[in-house]
């Protein structure tokens, strides 16, 4: 079987879970080709649903995961969105082909080999649309503020008040909250007011920086 065939089969299976449920999302997993942001040791489980170390001590999620942060965020076309932890670069090629190409994603990650590797990888999927900067996340990335929408995939010990220094308003911030076992948070802010909703519980790996662990 090839890779098309397992990304149509690992599409199907997460729309039967209910994890994809509109047709934005499920176009942007069919679109992005998984197994070229995976190490090529680990190429056989690009589709499996689970997620795979990427090296530095960090992962790629798995797929449930970046489809469950992707629909609660409900991002638009044209936004301006802030990636914290660009791993690979995958969670950011989802969101890019969402935002399409009015759009754009800015990613940090404060690991410099991890931040090349995931700049290579987009590339390799002729996605132009990602900006991938080095830096410590948990203070946001200042130079292209404000943001539509800001999402962390590294678990915070709170949430960091730079990025919401940094989002629009309105806007919203998705952020896991927590230590390797935490609770995912989506943040909302509407004409200056903060509301908080908990989305359930999930597993990442722990936010390092200023603002983190």
């Amino acid at each position: 079987m090839d890779y098309k065939e397992k990304r149509k089969m690992m599409v199907n299976h997460l729309i039967l879970d209910r994890r994809i449920l509109s047709n934005e999302v499920k176009q942007a997993f069919l679109e992005t080709p998984r197994e070229l942001f995976v190490p090529e040791h680990l190429k056989n489980y690009a589709y499996a649903d689970t997620p795979l170390e990427i090296g530095n001590g960090q992962t790629i999620s798995a797929p449930h995961m970046v489809a469950i942060m992707v629909e609660d965020l409900d991002f638009k076309k044209g936004q301006k969105v802030l990636e914290i932890g660009a791993g690979s670069g995958y969670h950011a090629a989802i969101v890019s082909k969402i935002v399409g190409e009015k759009g754009h994603v800015y990613t940090i990650e404060r690991f410099s080999e991890l931040a090349k590797n995931a700049e290579e990888n987009l590339k390799k999927a002729d996605i132009i649309n990602v900006t991938v900067e080095v830096g410590d996340g948990s203070e946001g990335l200042e130079k292209y503020q404000p943001y539509d929408c800001i999402y962390v995939t590294c678990a915070a010990p709170d949430i960091p008040k730079p990025l919401i220094d940094q989002l629009k308003d309105p806007g919203k911030l998705m952020i896991p909250v927590g230590y390797t076992m935490c609770t995912l948070i989506l943040l909302e802010k509407i004409q200056g007011k903060i509301t908080k909703k908990n989305l359930g519980g999930c597993a990442f790996v722990p936010l390092v920086g200023k603002y983190g662990h």
